[in-house]
Formats: C-alpha cells, structure tokens, sequence
C-alpha cells in the first residue's frame, strides 16, 4: 500500500488502461476520479467510444496476470461471465508458413478468451471504492500552472454540456491518441516527444458467429498467418461468452477486408488454409460486418523530453499504439498500471514526490515496451508495403525467428520459453541464452 500523496487524482479515460490506472492510483490518492466521455453500458456491449469494442481483443498471460494484482478476483469473475478457458499452446490451433498446423501441447498454464466489452465490464465492477466514474463527461484541457510547471486539474463538460473545472494534483491521460497531453504540453511551450513510426497501413473486419452444437473443430481458437508477400491475409478466431465465434481477419494495402457479408467471406475463404473457413462458413451469423483501419504503430518517446509538467503523465496508447493484430494493447497497458503502483509506492518519502514520479515512471516505461514492439515490429517489417526504418539486420533477425520456430516444433521445452516472451512473461533476452543461440544458429546453417 503506497502513502497518501495527494486529496486528488484525475484519469481521463475509462478503458482498461484508464481503469487499470485508476485502481493504482486509489493506493495512494484520497480519491480519483475516472472520465469517459462515452456512456458506460451496464451490461457488457460494444459502445459507442470505443471504435475497436466490436473486434477481436487478446490478453495475453502477462495482462492477465497484470490485472488479476491490480483487481484480485478478476480471473474467477471473467469465468463465471462466461469467458472460456484457454490452456497456453493447446487450446489455439496456429498455422503459419511451413507449419500448418504448430505442434500443440499443453505449456503448463492458462488464460481467458472473451469479448473487449466482457473484460471491461467486470475490470469496472472491481473498482475501489474510492475510484468515481463519471460517464457522459469530455475533458476538454489539462489545466496547468500559469508558468507550466505542474498540473492544477482538468476543464471538462458534463452531461448538460456545461463547462466545470475539477482540481487534482495528478493527471493521467489514458484516452488513446493523447491528444489532450499533447495540447498541454504545447500550452506550456514544451517540445512534443519525438515518435518511432511503422507504417502498416493495415484494414481488418470482424464478424460474430453462433458456435454450431457439435461443431466438428477439435480447438477453441484458430490462428492463420499470412505468407507475406504471396498471400498477405490473415485471421484470428476465438471462441467468447455466449457460445459464440468472433473472427477478425485482415489484411494490407490492397488486401484489406470488405465490410458485407458475402465479401467477408470470401476473403476468408482465401486466406491461406482452409481451416477457419471449413470451421464457420456453415455456422449462424450475428450481425453486421464491424471494419476497421489501423495505418500506424506509433511509439511517443516521453523519456526523451527534459520534464514532462510535474502532476501529468501518460499512460497505454498515449505513449504507444501497437499493431492491434499481436494482441499486446491491453496486456501492456496492464503492466504499465502495475508500474505506475510500485512507482508510486517508491517515490512516497521523496521530498518532490510527483516530481520524481514522472521522471521515474517514464523512465522505466521503455523497459516494458521494447519487448512487444520488437516482437510486432520485425514481422511487419517484413512485408515491403510497410514503411519504417529497418534495422540493417532485419534480414539476419527474421532468420533466426524462423529457426527459432523450427526449434520449438520440436522441442517443448523451447516452445514453452518461446510462447512466455511473445506473451511478454519473459523477456526477449531470455532468447539470447548461449545454449539456445547456439542450437538456433546450427539449423540456420544446416
């Protein structure tokens, strides 16, 4: 339990990353208070603000875990609302270029299947007490100090569209593009950070189906991975809540999906097995074609700025968006509020508290993120549509990434090891042991 810093709190922004910040931040504030300028369904649907609530969403091991510290109970909640259970490496049936289908094998642990809206849902019904949610409420600018030093607290309109300030003595933006932070910084004549941009200039669709009694499938889950540049689709199914299939499939540039019925099923047919097709082209379909495009990941390097005003900070995709097709959104957002808690527990007997916060958490914020950007990154720079600076070694990398594979097709206890740094529960310099090297290098050669 960290000291109390503060009477006040303000997070903008009720997704995970916002809810997740909110609950670190009640350890160590009188009260916090939670903005969304959507409104919050009371049960666990799609909504309005949250254009990616229809696709398909993963959390990885890492997030669960995450969570499950932050809001203790989460796991048997998500069960009990119906999200199903998923044995790592069994479960999921993974086809990719020269393995169709990865050998399965039950790794030794498990995690959650379930809707973007079901997780949500049950993150808000454990919330502290101390943690307000005000819905139906735009922050509308971070207020700051008229020298721009520190955080006096937000401007935002209520549900009458009326305008009211709110003081605070620490601001977390948490509201996706970070645009506000961005506002705030310009206001007070500081240097917007510098970005690392990939170009993925991606277009995916998403379409819900009704599990079919007795569906001949021997999987919960169905992965087809392109085989970049011949065939540049791919797919994702999952079984969810309510014996349902969700199926996003994707694509670059020309390859995008369609968003009707019929073109979305012919894009799946044409993806490069026949798996997830054979799986639901038979199966009942429930409601529309949900599209989306995602043309960059963007990583805003916050640790580069001198000082960021004392009180304010960044949190989830406003510091880094990533390729949504990896899954690592919500599990980094996750692990990003687990940091801000041990930060702010570190920095509760320092003389500037908040102060030392930001230069801390920010500093440190890098050391989550150079995992799962590297892990999404050299994929995608693999297709020569993306844009984005290359490492001279990429070709080198993607080498060893596919003797790796090889490697783990044949040994469990590699592809255990494997599967814990793509769900970021070990880091990729656990890839670097000299025994592993060298037994990589040898199939590279052979």
């Amino acid at each position: 339990m960290a000291q109390s810093l503060g009477r006040h709190a303000v997070v903008i922004g009720a997704g995970l990353a916002g809810l997740a910040a909110g609950q670190a931040l009640a350890e160590a504030f009188d009260r916090v208070t939670v903005f969304e300028r959507d409104t919050l369904p009371e049960t666990p649907v799609a909504r309005a603000g949250a254009p990616q609530g229809r696709h398909l969403h993963s959390l990885l091991a890492s997030g669960q875990r995450a969570l499950e510290s932050l809001f203790p109970g989460l796991e048997a909640a998500l069960e009990a609302a119906g999200a199903v259970l998923m044995r790592a490496g069994l479960d999921l049936r993974t086809e990719r270029p020269g393995f169709d289908p990865f050998p399965r094998r039950d790794l030794g642990w498990h995690g959650y299947a379930m809707s973007r809206p079901l997780v949500e849902h049950c993150v808000r019904t454990f919330a502290r007490e101390s943690v307000e949610l005000r819905a139906g409420c735009r922050v509308e600018r971070i207020a700051l100090s008229a020298d721009g030093a520190r955080v006096m607290g937000v401007e935002h309109a209520n549900g009458s569209g009326e305008r009211e300030t709110l003081e605070a003595e620490l601001v977390v933006d948490a509201s996706g593009r970070g645009a506000l932070i961005s506002a705030a910084l310009e206001a007070s004549g500081r240097p917007l950070p510098e970005e690392t941009r990939i170009e993925v200039n991606l277009g995916y669709s998403t379409g819900l189906f009704r599990i079919p009694a007795g569906a001949a499938v021997d999987f919960k889950a169905a992965v087809t991975f392109p085989d970049v540049p011949a065939n540049g689709r791919g797919g994702l199914l999952l079984g969810i809540e309510g014996g349902r299939w969700i199926l996003s499939v994707g694509g670059q540039g020309a390859e995008k999906p369609p968003g009707d019925w019929g073109g979305f099923m012919e894009f799946v047919r044409q993806l490069r097995t026949p798996t997830i097709y054979d799986a639901v082209h038979g199966a009942e379909r429930l409601g529309d074609i949900a599209r989306f495009g995602f043309p960059a990941s963007v990583w805003r390097h916050f640790e580069r700025l001198e000082q960021l005003p004392v009180g304010l900070l960044p949190l989830g995709d406003a510091i880094c968006r990533f390729n949504p097709i990896y899954g690592q959104g919500m599990s980094v957002a996750a692990q990003e509020a687990c940091l801000l808690r041990r930060q702010l527990e570190a920095v509760a007997h320092e003389p500037a508290p908040l102060a030392a916060l930001g230069r801390r958490f920010l500093a440190e914020v890098p050391g989550l993120l150079d995992g799962p950007w590297a892990l999404s990154a050299l994929p995608d720079l693999a297709n020569p549509s993306t844009k984005g600076v290359r490492p001279p070694d990429l070709g080198q990398r993607l080498r060893f990434g596919a003797a790796l594979a090889r490697l783990a097709a044949e040994d469990p206890d590699v592809h255990r090891l494997m599967l814990e740094v793509q769900h970021l529960l070990r880091p990729r310099s656990a890839l670097a042991e000299p025994g592993l090297q060298r037994r990589v290098a040898e199939l590279m050669a052979g």
